[in-house]
């Protein structure tokens, strides 16, 4: 169970003593094998009353490290750290609302707050917890930050005239992920009433149910790194996009496609290659316009994969060597003649589970495949393709191969 901090806690772990100890705990292995001999230690140096919460705070900081960029004097609990948004995702929602005045009205521990202040004009954070309230403060100064911070009911207004920015807990009172906006914490409906003619941008999962949401002007996914991270629901901020897929990448490059961009497709065989949209393109709804856009199509207009002459910079694409109709007996005849061992299976349309037939299949030569099982029309095909990373537009030396290792 995650450590309940207090506001005694937190005004420690701020103090020269709380700070000199926190620098401490970071030097210890924290393994399982050396856990008690690391607590004993941080018991000795701050006493029983702090050692729980440095020691947590020690391990919430290295497991923000991967999410969070600049965080590693920050504080947290359990809860506000699985919750926050990885700051390249913070960051981009922030760029959107540059330059206006912007309420968080969930700011939690502020790692959404922080990036707004960097870019909007004024900065108004609240939160009904106020040891998340004492967080938020350090770690905004932390970040050489200014916002205020109030406590306050996120269904009581507290501003006036701004953008409200929003991100409602989505687990219940066990810690289960509840998919009902009717249980998020606050209500999202409710949370939609308390702010007539406000405009909104409200942090909710991918897999919501967009339906539900008809207040929405814009619905936005919100890829990293090749994962589905998240939706924003926008209100009053739109230019006339209802539906938007953003693409974010570690490397600092990024690109949208939205429901506005042709989507007029040539019906054709398929092409030398496949491609797989990102998941934020697929969940958004918008694979025609991503097609349009790299001169794609489709194999089947029920189907995601896309297929054309030439794939798209920045994906991993398959590079189609032989294809037809599916039956195993066919495709184990394939997988022969090309001499694979190496075997990655994906499967989209059909109720086929990969494992079990690469279990069956039992390739047993030296080169490595993919094969993309999927239908068009009502018949199944296979696929048989060596998967590659596209680096860039351009020439065959700027496509690399990809090993995924030995079925």
């Amino acid at each position: 169970m995650a450590y309940g901090f207090s506001l005694d806690d937190v005004a420690f772990l701020r103090s020269a003593a709380g700070r000199a100890a926190l620098a401490e705990g970071a030097a210890l292995p924290l393994t399982d094998a050396s856990r008690l001999t690391d607590v004993a230690a941080v018991r000795r140096s701050v006493g029983e009353r702090f050692a729980a919460a440095v020691l947590e705070t020690v391990v919430l900081r290295r497991k923000s490290a991967g999410k969070l960029a600049g965080a590693d004097e920050w504080l947290f609990t359990g809860d506000a750290l699985q919750q926050a948004s990885a700051t390249l995702v913070a960051r981009h929602r922030a760029a959107r609302l540059a330059g206006r005045d912007v309420h968080d009205v969930t700011c939690s521990v502020g790692a959404d707050l922080v990036e707004l202040a960097r870019v909007a004009k004024r900065t108004l954070g609240s939160d009904v917890d106020r040891v998340r309230l004492e967080m938020a403060r350090h770690n905004a100064s932390a970040a050489g930050v200014l916002a205020g911070l109030v406590q306050a009911d996120a269904l009581r207004p507290a501003s006036r005239d701004t953008v409200v920015v929003a991100d409602p807990a989505r687990r219940d009172s066990a810690g289960r992920r509840t998919w009902k906006p009717a249980d998020f914490a606050p209500p999202l409906d409710g949370l939609v009433d308390a702010y007539p003619g406000r405009p909104l941008s409200v942090k909710c999962a991918p897999g919501l149910d967009f339906t539900i949401v008809p207040w929405a002007d814009e619905v936005e996914l919100v890829s990293l790194d090749g994962a589905v991270r998240e939706a924003c629901l926008w209100r009053g901020l739109g230019n006339g996009v209802a539906r938007r897929a953003t693409v974010l990448r570690s490397d600092g490059t990024q690109w949208t496609v939205v429901d506005t961009d042709p989507d007029e497709l040539p019906s054709r065989s398929p092409g030398e290659w496949l491609v797989d949209p990102d998941g934020a393109v697929v969940r958004a709804g918008l694979v025609r316009h991503y097609a349009a856009r790299h001169g794609l199509w489709q194999l089947d207009e029920r189907i995601a994969y896309l297929t054309g002459d030439t794939p798209p910079p920045g994906v991993r694409a398959f590079r189609v060597l032989e294809h037809g109709p599916y039956s195993e007996k066919a495709l184990r005849a394939s997988l022969k003649r090309l001499d694979v061992g190496r075997l990655e299976i994906l499967v989209r349309g059909l109720d086929v589970d990969p494992d079990a037939l690469r279990r069956r299949l039992k390739p047993r030569g030296h080169e490595e495949s993919t094969v993309v099982l999927t239908r068009i029309g009502r018949s199944p095909v296979a696929f048989v393709c060596r998967a590659e990373r596209i680096r860039s537009e351009g020439s065959p030396d700027e496509i690399v191969g990809v090993d995924f290792g030995r079925s």
